[in-house]
């Protein structure tokens, strides 16, 4: 029963979002709304958060589980897991230098 309410919670906040956007849409019209940059920055950092806090999770996890099979392999692995994270971690900044861009043309 959980993807049940997961879908309904889905649906209703869809619908609460367009009945926002619904009841400014005349004031809207009236200034000449410009929402898709705003839109795309929105996305932009909040996948790219998302995409590298999943790619971080996974790099830990695998690393730490190969530790614990091989400790003596953990000189071994510190290295490039440090490298993989900080590569991990220049996608999020390239999506926050994303984001500040496409503010910048509202």
């Amino acid at each position: 029963m959980v993807p049940v309410r997961f879908g309904k919670l889905l649906v209703f906040t869809f619908a609460a979002l367009l009945v926002a956007d619904v009841a400014f849409a005349e004031e809207a019209a009236q200034q000449g709304s410009n929402w898709g940059p705003a839109l795309g920055a929105g996305l932009a950092f909040g996948l790219a958060a998302l995409g590298c806090g999943l790619a971080q999770g996974l790099t830990a996890s695998n690393t730490t589980a190969g530790i614990a099979r091989n400790p003596g392999a953990a000189g071994a692995m510190n290295t490039p897991f440090i490298l993989g994270m900080a590569l991990i971690e220049s996608i999020a900044l390239v999506g926050f230098v994303t984001a500040f861009l496409l503010i910048g043309k509202i």
